[in-house]
Formats: structure tokens, C-alpha cells, sequence
């Protein structure tokens, strides 16, 4: 996806957790460029508001075909996210290997849609949760509205625990469509200094 060159506003460092949860905090995440890390901080910037997600009837019935479930299989969601034949593809080894980290630790978690007729993992996100904060890394489907349906569960997950910013980084047609709203740069880190004090438990 073309992405203004002003959205990226460093390169290098590492893939440690703390470099990891340092830069969430300060509103940054990394995504390759060219064989280095590149750390963005897009402007505007994709956020779902919590009470602003989009669910009609037909997307309500695609519900009933999928049963949600959060962190049982976080390597078999990201490994389907970095998927090389996905269009636009940027998910490294070095990524999925620093994420995993991060989710063995207690950050990063996945959502996911399982497919109720044949059991098959259909589609599912994952993200890293601090605070009231879930910033949004990726979504795959293999089935139709199964990632959707993830991002309804993760929105209704987020509500119940008292979160209070859905980072999606950019707001595509797709997101759009779902709820997703466009902020300033400016206005999403009031947005994130406000969560990251919100004493939120993920589990």
C-alpha cells in the first residue's frame, strides 16, 4: 500500500520487547523497508472508535458461522498474516519470530474466527495490548467475513475490559467500512497517552 514518505520517521534499532513497547508507547510501529526496520507513525491514522464499529444484520448472521477465540493458536494466526503470497506482504521472520516474544510475554495476542462446520482455523488478527491501547498488526481470511468477525469480537473484548484505543495504523477502504476513522497524528497521541494510563487487563 503506498504509504506518504512523512509516515515514516525512523529506521534501524531492533526487534527486542522493550524497543518493541518503548515505540508503541510513543506512538510508532515498525514495518520493513527494504531489508531495515522502519518505524511509522502515520498522519492521519486508522483508529476504530469503540462505540463507532459497524455490524449490520448480514455481518451478524457471518457470526453465527465462526466461534471467536483469543491467544489458542498465536503462531498459526501470524504464520497466516506473513503468508509470502499474500499481496503486499511485509511479515519477516524476524517480525513473527519478535512478536511471538512478545506474546509469550504477555503482550501480543491473537483473535480468532474458527470455522463452526469443519473446525478449520478461517480467519483471525493480532495485535499488541498495553494499557487501554490495542494497536492492530494484522488481519488474514480464508473464509469470507471470518476476519471480520474477529475485529467484532475483538471490539466487544476491548469494550468489556474497559479499553479505550482500537489502533488500526492506516484506515482503509475495508476498515472504512467497518467503523474505522482517520485522526491527526496530534489528536492519536492525546488519544494514546489517555489509554496507556487506563489499568486495563487483557485475560
Amino acid at each position: 500500500m503506498p504509504t506518504p514518505p512523512d509516515d515514516l520517521v525512523g529506521m534501524g534499532a531492533d526487534l527486542e520487547p522493550g524497543t518493541l513497547l518503548a515505540a508503541y508507547r510513543a506512538g510508532l510501529f515498525p514495518m520493513p523497508v527494504e531489508g531495515t526496520i522502519g518505524w511509522w507513525s502515520p498522519d492521519p491514522r486508522g483508529v476504530v472508535p469503540l462505540d463507532g464499529l459497524r455490524v449490520s444484520r448480514s455481518m451478524r448472521r457471518s457470526c453465527q458461522r465462526f466461534e471467536v477465540r483469543f491467544d489458542t493458536n498465536f503462531a498459526g494466526v501470524v504464520a497466516a498474516c506473513a503468508d509470502p503470497s499474500r499481496p503486499h506482504g511485509w511479515i519477516t521472520g524476524d517480525i513473527e519470530a519478535a512478536y511471538t516474544r512478545l506474546h509469550e510475554l504477555g503482550w501480543a495476542h491473537s483473535v480468532e474466527a474458527w470455522a463452526r462446520d469443519d473446525g478449520s482455523l478461517a480467519g483471525g488478527l493480532y495485535g499488541v495490548a498495553i494499557g487501554g491501547l490495542f494497536a492492530g498488526e494484522s488481519m488474514f481470511h480464508r473464509r469470507r467475513d471470518a476476519s471480520k468477525v474477529a475485529l467484532v469480537a475483538l471490539v466487544e473484548r476491548l469494550r468489556a475490559i474497559g479499553a479505550a484505543l482500537l489502533d488500526v495504523q492506516w484506515c482503509t477502504p475495508h476498515l472504512a467500512s467497518l467503523g474505522a476513522v482517520e485522526v491527526s497524528r496530534m489528536r492519536y497521541l492525546q488519544l494514546l497517552a489517555d489509554a496507556l494510563t487506563r489499568p486495563v487487563t487483557w485475560g
